[in-house]
């Protein structure tokens, strides 16, 4: 057996908890640090399924035809043999979680049952009612405390991650974090730390995520070397309620197993929903899209529902359309009894927050930021007939040698858009896969942590401290979070579904002002005590970096793709356009790096199979002429600044 070493996860969702485990199986100690306790990450929110391609329904389908699906909606802008690597590990992960008693739904005959998802015509989708990654994330936490319960694996749950450990040499020797209960900073040597943080949707404000999901993490690494990619591919969800504090989820498994967004065809229509005939209701994702319907992809989902409510459209006129089901008990005859098994945890969301059974009442419902399927930029290293050679260092490796990504905090299964239930499947073959890597890191290395001069981490130690300690001492006049609330206005309104350059540019700026204006904070908690505001004007500060590179990529990326629409540019353009956006931080602001060519050696880029795209629902939603009396002559290209 090789050498002992260590290795640092930080987070605790699902890609966290798979690369904890799989690097203890191989006999290595691990620490796994968490800003909440591990059974409250972010994974605990997914509702709606696992993607895998068992095909227990005989429909003819196939790992491959699942790399296809996600390929394409993720406009080809995905590299390729890693995602083919996620399709084929596909129904052996769904198997796994099996074992280690996930309580999947199952048929009457007793085998695992599969939903539809968007963007497929396949059920393809295991699910555990509509908690499903509650109970992924449950059963995997179950096997890392069998490790803990040993002592392979430490679990710092409590604590925020502040920064990499570097060498001279610029490699990844650890990280130092603060506990949130004793405000205490320390540092933390490791073999190799993997980042498992998840995403950043708190930047936008309107946004399904989690309060933890500010992206911090991932910011970090970027100032501190890291390449960030694709930071300008943000996802929107079609279906979600809002609310004050943040907007409810209501996952795509309601359309998965049935429901239908619709709106009046009068806007002013003053009757129930429940009341308006068939005949005087707009099925829009159903006649723009006969064949995917309401399953089409999510970023052209969102886009049809912002379009129809920007033309006033929506529900009175509002934003808001409907998301119904009531359909399926009233009409199709499912009982309530069925209809609760399948979406049991996502209906009685819709009921606390909206006091209306969505059994009888339609839902109603309105996009919001969801995902990033940028992150930081990891490599892949392809083996015997262009697969992925899965016992390379390289796979899920980010550019810091020792550092390596895993989960939504990386960019590269997704592309410009992810599929509905493949965000629970990368986690977990992301998590093995960089596991793996770090395996083969171990096997090379040359130092150990071992001999890792003290003072290395030391210094790291006493760097974070002075930073933490200038924020104590700012006496200045912003309030934090009121430059949150700024920022996530920004974000939202220049930099969310619908984008123009001339707006992009003014983010930009923005942006800009609030990076000298966090330096300016007041001390609103002096406290040495589980101190909330000191650590929060510190993630600010790094939400306003990552924003800029955000924007930066939205600037400079002049075509659609995916969930990056912008007017100015409303075509796919392949030749110019076929390439990974790399970020690299400076103290003026990103500076990009299109070098690198999308790794298209399976399928070459097409049209998309869907009837529309976001330039076609344009036109058939709010006019013809749209682009024409709308649309400004291109302004010039501002990302370099």
């Amino acid at each position: 057996m090789a050498a002992q070493r260590k290795a640092a996860v930080v987070g605790g969702g699902l890609a966290g908890l798979m690369t904890a485990m799989k690097l203890a199986e191989a006999g290595h100690k691990v620490q796994i640090f968490s800003l909440v306790p591990v059974k409250r990450s972010h994974s605990v929110c997914a509702q709606g399924g696992i993607n895998g391609a068992v095909n227990l329904r005989g429909e003819g389908d196939s790992p491959y035809l699942h790399f296809e699906d996600t390929i394409t909606g993720g406009d080809f802008l995905n590299h390729q043999p890693p995602v083919m690597r996620m399709a084929e590990r596909a129904p052996a992960i769904i198997y796994l979680l099996d074992r280690m008693g996930v309580p999947f739904n199952r048929t009457a005959e007793g085998v695992l049952a599969f939903r539809r998802f968007g963007g497929t015509l396949k059920h393809r989708t295991a699910y555990a009612g509509a908690t499903t990654g509650q109970q992924l994330l449950y059963a995997l936490d179950e096997q890392v405390r069998r490790y803990e319960a040993s002592g392979q694996i430490e679990k710092f749950e409590g604590w925020e991650f502040t920064s990499l450990i570097k060498d001279e040499q610029g490699r990844c020797r650890g990280l130092t974090a603060q506990d949130l209960r004793t405000m205490k900073i320390e540092s933390f040597p490791a073999d190799a730390v993997v980042m498992a943080t998840g995403g950043n949707g708190v930047v936008f404000g309107r946004s399904t995520n989690s309060i933890i999901n500010t992206g911090s993490p991932v910011s970090i690494c970027y100032q501190q070397g890291a390449h960030y990619g694709n930071p300008e591919m943000i996802q929107i969800h079609p279906t979600a309620i809002p609310g004050e504090d943040k907007c409810r989820l209501m996952s795509e498994s309601v359309r998965g197993e049935g429901g239908r967004v619709w709106v009046p065809k009068d806007p002013t229509d003053e009757r129930k929903p429940f009341d308006i005939p068939e005949g005087d209701r707009w099925y829009v994702c159903e006649e723009l899209d006969p064949v995917y319907g309401n399953l089409l992809s999510r970023d052209i989902v969102s886009f049809i529902i912002y379009c129809t409510c920007r033309m006033g459209r929506g529900y009175k006129g509002g934003q808001q359309v409907f998301l119904d089901i009531s359909h399926l008990h009233h009409k199709k005859g499912m009982t309530r009894e069925l209809i609760t098994d399948k979406l049991g945890g996502v209906l009685d969301i819709y009921k606390k927050f909206m006091r209306e059974d969505p059994i009888d009442h339609p839902m109603r419902i309105y996009p919001a930021v969801h995902y990033t399927m940028g992150g930081l930029w990891v490599d892949f290293e392809k083996g015997h007939e262009g697969a992925l050679d899965i016992e390379s260092h390289r796979n899920q490796a980010t550019n810091i040698p020792g550092l390596y990504a895993a989960g939504e905090c990386e960019y590269q299964y997704h592309g410009a858009n992810r599929l509905g239930a493949n965000a629970l499947l990368s986690c977990l073959t992301g998590g093995e896969l960089a596991s793996q890597g770090v395996l083969a890191y171990f096997q090379n290395m040359e130092v150990s942590t071992e001999d890792l001069a003290s003072s290395v981490a030391d210094d790291a130690q006493l760097e974070q401290q002075s930073r933490y300690d200038t924020i104590m001492r700012s006496d200045g006049t912003e309030n934090p979070y009121g430059l949150l609330a700024e920022l996530q206005e920004t974000m939202w309104n220049n930099v969310g579904i619908w984008r123009l350059q001339k707006d992009l540019i003014g983010a930009q700026g923005t942006l800009d002002e609030l990076t000298e204006r966090s330096k300016q904070c007041a001390v609103i908690d002096a406290g040495a005590w589980s101190n909330q505001a000191a650590p929060f004007t510190r993630t600010l500060q790094h939400m306003i970096e990552m924003s800029k590179a955000v924007v930066a990529g939205a600037i400079n990326r002049n075509e659609s793709r995916g969930a990056h629409f912008k007017l100015d540019t409303p075509q796919r353009d392949d030749d110019q356009w076929l390439r990974t956006t790399r970020a690299t931080w400076t103290e003026k602001g990103p500076e990009l790096d299109l070098d690198e060519k999308v790794d298209c050696s399976y399928i070459a880029p097409r049209a998309r199979k869907y009837k529309v795209n976001q330039h076609s629902i344009v036109t058939k939603i709010m006019g013809d002429d749209f682009f024409e009396k709308n649309v400004a002559p291109q302004v010039g290209d501002a990302a370099g600044k």
